[in-house]
């Protein structure tokens, strides 16, 4: 029988090998798509809104950290450069050793002093001086030599290693080695050195001088002059401390004076230099580089200065230089305490700042998660009815994150990382991670939270959340009024430094359950009149737009919480900064004694006419000339005499200058004369407290410096007078008039005070037409025998004429507030906590406005359905914008309105414990003012952009909505 074809073969036959396998079935659909790029692809907008969201997060928090670090080691480099190059060196010295003495030996101890350094601190090498010098001055007996008061000049000897390479030779030759003598020779030859031209001139030695000093127990050798030489720059750092090296010093005894000069020796006298004082020291200067110093090792560099100084790295350093009495000192450990204090000080501004915009960027961030999650709620639950679990819809949720947000959280940490370099990486990294990780995390939470089946609801949690944040507030504040933001000896602590933040927290969640209700009595008082536009836009404003389901939801709080935080933030830190400003013009005004300021040289008077000229310039409100001496003296206290200061000027304006700069205010009728007073009768007088704390009663007699007497009366006792602002200062000021009669020279004013916007270069200028055009400064300083002036600042005879060496502004000194300001205002250590706060405070800004602009973008759909059927009613587009604007605007003014309370009151509770004199720049009594300006204008500031990004956005999106809803219709 013949087996059909189509018949299954029987199970015993085998199947061979080699046959043909037969092909599987193709499948009936496409393979399908990978999630990721599918989700992806299908909102691009959303996920190029992610991705910026997240850049700009992680830019700020890789960003800050950084330049927080910046803004410190700027700050530490320049206090310890304007500290001057002699508190910033290690000091190390040694007995010279009393046999082997020799420039190897020095440096091998150099070397052995820089082997310690380079871990938390280096030295300039190039910089450092070290060499041998006498301990003593020995007076030199030649005849011939300048003895002013007939006093000798003296002199030490000092071998430096560096010094060739910072003088030019310019007579005579540079000295080497004594030659040496038999031994027992009865003449030891003097030994070689090298003065500087200038010291040669003024004790009157050359080369070839052999000047002698008077002999000792065991003698003392003579030094021959073999050169001169002269230096190249003075002002170099090198010649810190050897101030008599490049030049003679003047040295003051009694009522004389006498000339102290040092010579520099060759190296081959170095084991003869001790004979010259019987003593000689080693020394090395090591200058610390500051420039490499980091403010975030600063504890470190503390210690392994202070060891180097003296603790264990000192006894290494005795040990293997065999120097038992090797000394190392320095200012350092000192300075790191002030810098550290400082920095403390500041720390508030610089970290509020931060503290703030990280608030309101976790906010947003948040806000954006619960947006997404809303959004794609009906996705996600479809996704969980046909059988997905919560842990596999979420790890998709996270892998859609992980390629949105990883790249660009990398991008921007470094893009941080090269627009900021600094040595520390690793806060940076630390808190890009944190906003990443945030930025990942907050979408797929959110959808866990809604997937989880609902429970029973608590009406407890609201509540108690809002006691524990109300808790925490009142703690903090608490702790701030006690101990202060920064506490003396501490770091500032983060429950200190975000105490505004809870206060605007609290705030937001105060105005959460009340702005509801408010918004709501508005709507129906607009439901009670005519037109729609206002009561629906105001009665979605209280239901919250957005809002599904039935019921009253309430607007989202997510929005507001941003606008408080970053209004608060801005308002409080803005009264801070107003409060340092005000403070910084105010010990301006007190130092210079008004807004400008003119003094004479010493005791002369100004030139004729240039009170009353300068009292004209454009600008000047008050004009104060007055006539002032510190050599008075007050007969008649308990003390007999003491001596005053005497001040003789018009009342009434000074007493307008006293009320403007609050120092001293008086009313100047306390200082009238009546016109039938006799001419014996005692002269009103103010007295300052220092007076007044002198003792005695009754009248008192001044005797001005220039003669005379004046018998005077106490009309009142000030604290403070404007001429001589110091509180223990004793000063009688008298008026002019009678005064003036009596107190000879007083009629012509030797100062000028004026209050007004004073141009300072003006002011300069009108100083220097007033000059005789030939004649010289009328106190000059006190030419010395050689010819040379004995100001440091004086230049080399004929190297400058008068004027140049004896400008205007020498001769009479003008001065500004305004320059004095710019003084106090020149730390890097204030400017970087002030650039650093004004950052924050825009990106607190951005995100606040950011936070706005995702709640409007989320209910975009539902307000165009709403929209188009109201257009189809008759709406028309400006009444659209309009509703929109009442939907909106709403909140916003609420936000603003309790963000400018809430900075108010953390300015009324915190600012009491803040200490401003760092960033002020002087010390000021503690305290931040209270002023309406600074925070009105962060609070209306930041309303006008919200209120002009939600007009943009309903101008320019509202048209195509509702267009394509009229189109489409209602698809939801």
């Amino acid at each position: 029988m013949t087996t059909p074809p189509s018949a299954t073969p029987p199970p015993s036959e085998p199947r061979t090998p080699t046959a043909p396998r037969t092909p599987a079935a193709p499948r009936s659909g496409p393979r399908p798509a990978p999630w990721v790029r599918t989700r992806l692809r299908a909102a691009p907008l959303g996920t190029l809104l992610a991705a910026a969201l997240a850049f700009v997060a992680v830019l700020l928090a890789a960003a800050l950290p950084r330049a927080q670090d910046r803004g410190a080691d700027q700050a530490l480099r320049s206090f310890l450069n304007d500290s001057g190059p002699t508190r910033t060196s290690l000091q190390a010295t040694a007995p010279a050793p009393a046999s082997g003495q020799s420039s190897q030996a020095l440096d091998q101890t150099l070397k052995s002093l820089l082997a310690r350094t380079g871990n938390t601190f280096h030295v300039e090498a190039e910089k450092v001086v070290h060499g041998t010098r006498t301990n003593k001055r020995q007076p030199l007996l030649n005849p011939e030599l300048s003895r002013p008061h007939r006093l000798p000049p003296e002199m030490s000897l000092l071998y430096i290693q560096q010094a060739q390479d910072h003088v030019k030779l310019e007579e005579g030759r540079w000295p080497t080695g004594t030659p040496r003598t038999s031994a027992g020779a009865a003449y030891a030859p003097p030994l070689q050195v090298a003065l500087s031209r200038q010291a040669a001139e003024t004790i009157g030695a050359r080369v070839g001088s052999v000047l002698a000093s008077a002999p000792l127990v065991d003698g003392t050798p003579s030094v021959e002059v073999v050169g001169l030489f002269s230096v190249r720059d003075e002002t170099e750092d090198f010649w810190v401390g050897l101030d008599c090296l490049p030049r003679a010093c003047k040295k003051v005894v009694g009522e004389s004076y006498l000339w102290e000069a040092d010579a520099l020796i060759g190296a081959g006298d170095l084991d003869r230099m001790d004979l010259w004082g019987h003593d000689a020291q080693d020394f090395w200067r090591l200058p610390v580089d500051v420039d490499r110093l980091r403010a975030d090792r600063l504890d470190a560099t503390k210690k392994e200065i202070a060891s180097y100084v003296a603790g264990p790295t000192a006894a290494t350093l005795s040990f293997e230089t065999r120097r038992e009495r090797l000394r190392t000192t320095s200012w350092l450990p000192e300075l790191f305490e002030q810098a550290h204090e400082r920095r403390q000080a500041a720390a508030p501004l610089a970290l509020i700042g931060p503290a703030g915009v990280g608030g309101v960027a976790f906010v947003v961030l948040c806000l954006a998660g619960a947006l997404a999650a809303d959004r794609r709620d009906a996705e996600l639950r479809l996704m969980l009815a046909r059988g997905g679990s919560r842990s596999a819809i979420v790890g998709r949720l996270l892998g859609e994150g992980a390629v949105t947000v990883l790249p660009t959280a990398a991008a921007a940490t470094a893009l941080a990382v090269l627009l900021l370099p600094t040595p520390r990486l690793a806060p940076a990294l630390l808190s890009a991670a944190t906003v990443a990780l945030l930025a990942l995390l907050a979408f797929p939470v959110r959808a866990a939270v809604l997937l989880t089946p609902a429970r029973p609801a608590g009406r407890w949690r609201r509540p108690v959340a809002e006691l524990l944040v109300l808790a925490a507030t009142a703690a903090a504040v608490v702790e701030v009024r006690r101990r202060g933001v920064a506490p003396a000896g501490s770091d500032p602590d983060p429950l200190l430094v975000v105490s505004p933040l809870l206060l605007a927290l609290c705030g937001a969640l105060l105005l959460a359950r009340v702005q509801p209700v408010v918004t709501g009595w508005f709507a129906r008082v607009a439901g009670r009149r005519s037109g729609l536009v206002g009561f629906l836009g105001l009665a979605r404003a209280a239901r919250g737009s957005g809002a599904r389901g039935s019921g009253s939801s309430g607007p989202s709080v997510l929005p507001m919480v941003a606008l408080l935080l970053a209004i608060t933030t801005g308002g409080f830190g803005a009264a801070v900064l107003q409060s340092v400003e005000s403070n910084r013009l105010g010990v301006a005004r007190l130092t210079v004694g008004g807004d400008a300021a003119i003094s004479a040289f010493g005791k002369a008077n100004l030139p004729d006419g240039l009170a009353k000229a300068a009292g004209e310039l454009p600008g000047v409100r008050t004009s104060v000339p007055l006539w002032i001496d510190h050599d008075s003296a007050l007969v008649g206290t308990v003390q007999r005499s003491s001596q005053v200061n005497l001040i003789v000027v018009e009342p009434a304006a000074y007493a307008e200058l006293s009320r403007v700069l609050g120092c001293g205010s008086f009313d100047p009728a306390l200082l009238a004369t009546g016109g039938g007073e006799s001419a014996d009768a005692p002269v009103p007088a103010l007295f300052s407290s220092g007076v007044a704390r002198l003792g005695g009663s009754g009248t008192f007699t001044v005797q001005p410096g220039n003669g005379g007497e004046v018998r005077v009366r106490g009309a009142a006792v000030i604290d403070c007078t404007p001429a001589v602002p110091a509180a223990d200062a004793a000063t009688v000021v008298l008026p002019a008039g009678r005064a003036t009669a009596l107190v000879g020279g007083s009629d012509r004013p030797n100062r000028w005070f004026g209050l007004g916007p004073v141009d300072g270069d003006r002011l300069r200028a009108l100083v220097r037409s007033a000059l005789p055009p030939e004649s010289a400064p009328p106190a000059a300083p006190p030419a010395d025998a050689a010819g040379a002036s004995a100001s440091p600042a004086a230049p080399a005879p004929g190297a400058q004429s008068a004027d140049e060496v004896y400008p205007a502004d020498e001769v009479y000194p003008v001065r500004t507030s305004s320059d004095a300001v710019a003084e106090l205002g020149a730390d890097p250590l204030q400017r970087s906590a002030e650039r650093l706060y004004w950052a924050s405070v825009a990106g607190a800004a951005g995100f606040a406005l950011l936070a706005v602009l995702l709640t409007l973008m989320r209910t975009v759909p539902e307000r165009a359905a709403l929209l188009a059927r109201l257009r189809t009613m008759g709406l028309r587009r400006r009444q659209g914008v309009a509703l929109i604007l009442a939907e909106t605007l709403p909140q916003t003014l609420a936000a603003a309105l309790g963000g400018a309370l809430v900075a108010g009151a953390a300015v009324a509770l915190l600012g009491p414990a803040m200490d401003l004199s760092t960033l002020v720049g002087a010390s000021v009594p503690t305290g931040v003012r209270l002023m309406a300006g600074p925070v009105l204008t962060q609070a209306l500031g930041l309303a006008a952009l919200v209120a002009a990004a939600v007009l943009v956005e309903a101008a320019t999106s509202g048209r195509r909505q509702i267009t394509t809803e009229l189109r489409a219709g209602d698809q939801r």
